[in-house]
């Protein structure tokens, strides 16, 4: 790979590096803010297993962001990236868990409105679908989940330290199914905005072959667990004990509801299984794990009463939900007439 595309490459690693800092702190984050699971394990687990959804996993909702518009060039993909992730590390050091599927998605449509390419109005419609029924979604299966876990427990009656250490257990079972969940789904936002104009090239190691689409995002997925390990404490207090104050037990059904959101959005093997049987099937995309994490909590709230739930904050993370992409199609696109016109750099072919 040139050294040119090495450093336009960056802005995906920044990029990565957001991710981690902010939507895989949601993960962990119930678990770390009730001192279930040390933020050093958390971090372990969330390296390994975000890297490999991304390489496994992560190309099927990278097609339906690609949908919405294929950045062509790459300056115009670090550009876009760039801005994306910026976009995110403002609304992280503020300690809002807002959405890098929101972020890069209003980075695409600033890089189509400056290119004169169209914006997929089918595909926006569905992505934008996501971010209504993605917290929903998460709200309803936390719901149901958690009178199935206290179902459960009432009826074994574990004893106090037993029931601590299953419950630290299935917190890193369920942290771990979460942080593949999220390298499948939401690597796209990291490294999407490259395959177009990828600088990689396949690789045959001893008859497999490593493609330069997984050398992508296994890059992206490591970026993601750098993030997670320096810089992700404040957002897992946020959603992990300022919004809604869990139990370790609650906390599991708010990681697993979590997870299941964003598997059901990035499993083709589930999209194909449903399609086979004439079932219609989740669309492959990006789904914001941050509205879903914090879908989930409000989904334990509910089945609680709806006590202790601060609406304050609540109405805060909303605001950066909206502004979050409308800052970053704005950015996105005075950042691309800067690098076209003053770095001489197309953005575009």
């Amino acid at each position: 790979m040139e050294i040119g595309g090495l450093i336009f490459l960056t802005s995906g690693l920044y990029m990565g590096w957001s991710l981690g800092a902010n939507d895989a702190a949601n993960i962990f984050g119930t678990a770390v803010g009730t001192r279930m699971v040390r933020f050093r394990t958390a971090a372990i687990i969330s390296v390994i297993f975000i890297t490999a959804g991304a390489v496994v996993s992560g190309a099927g909702t990278a097609h339906g962001l690609g949908a919405l518009g294929a950045v062509n060039a790459l300056p115009g993909s670090f550009t876009v990236s760039l801005c994306a992730a910026f976009t995110v590390m403002w609304m992280t050091r503020a300690g809002l868990p807002v959405s890098t599927t929101q972020a890069i998605v209003g980075a695409i449509v600033g890089w189509n409105l400056f290119s004169g390419y169209p914006t997929d109005q089918e595909a926006l419609t569905r992505i934008l679908g996501t971010w209504i029924s993605g917290p929903i979604l998460g709200a309803c299966i936390a719901f149901v989940l958690f009178f199935v876990v206290r179902f459960a427990l009432n009826r074994l009656s574990l004893h106090l330290i037993k029931l601590d250490r299953y419950t630290r257990n299935g917190l890193m079972i369920a942290g771990a199914f979460g942080a593949y969940s999220l390298g499948a789904n939401n690597m796209a936002n990291v490294v999407g905005v490259f395959i177009e104009a990828s600088p990689f090239t396949d690789l045959s190691v001893f008859g497999f072959t490593f493609t330069g689409t997984q050398q992508l995002f296994m890059i992206g997925g490591l970026a993601a667990g750098l993030g997670v390990a320096t810089y992700s404490k404040r957002v897992m207090m946020t959603v992990g004990s300022n919004l809604f104050k869990l139990s370790p037990v609650t906390a599991f059904v708010v990681i697993l509801s979590t997870a299941t959101v964003l598997f059901l959005f990035a499993s083709e093997g589930l999209a194909h299984a449903m399609e086979s049987v004439g079932l219609p099937s989740f669309p492959l995309i990006p789904v914001s794990q941050s509205q879903a994490a914090v879908g989930s909590i409000i989904g334990i709230g509910v089945a609680k009463g709806g006590r202790n739930l601060n609406l304050k904050l609540l109405l805060n993370i909303v605001l950066g939900w909206v502004a979050t992409p409308t800052v970053a199609a704005a950015i996105s696109y005075v950042a691309l007439f800067i690098m076209q016109n003053v770095f001489m750099q197309q953005v575009f072919t």
